[in-house]
């Protein structure tokens, strides 16, 4: 059974910290923590810049700070994969680090062997 993933564990992490929202938005460089309540309610996506200034003042990677974001990132550039690999063939597509999570199982001895030619 497949686990559902929040968006994010902003609020998660903050609480385990022991700070409140106008502190984690001072922090960021924010006026009060209206933005900061907003990113953990899933109402606003921080944008990079802010998303990896949680991850410094949290020390959390950021694929498990946007747990839910980084899958669904991730589900979408495997499916992508799938069908770039039938349009140009494995011989390229198999230099990016997602084709091995990827490809099916009962092609990965041959599909090993065409990316070991490279």
């Amino acid at each position: 059974m497949a686990t559902h993933k929040l968006d994010n564990y902003l609020r998660t992490y903050r609480k385990r910290a022991g700070l409140s929202q106008d502190e984690i938005a001072y922090l960021l460089g924010a006026c009060d923590g209206t933005k900061i309540g907003r990113y953990e309610r899933f109402k606003r996506t921080p944008n990079l810049q802010t998303a990896l200034a949680c991850v410094a003042i949290y020390g959390v990677p950021v694929r498990e700070l946007f747990a839910g974001v980084y899958e669904q990132a991730q589900r979408t550039v495997a499916r992508r994969v799938r069908r770039l690999d039938k349009r140009i063939g494995p011989e390229r597509v198999c230099r990016l680090k997602i084709f091995g999570e990827v490809a099916p199982v009962k092609n990965q001895k041959l599909r090993h062997e065409q990316c070991a030619d490279d």
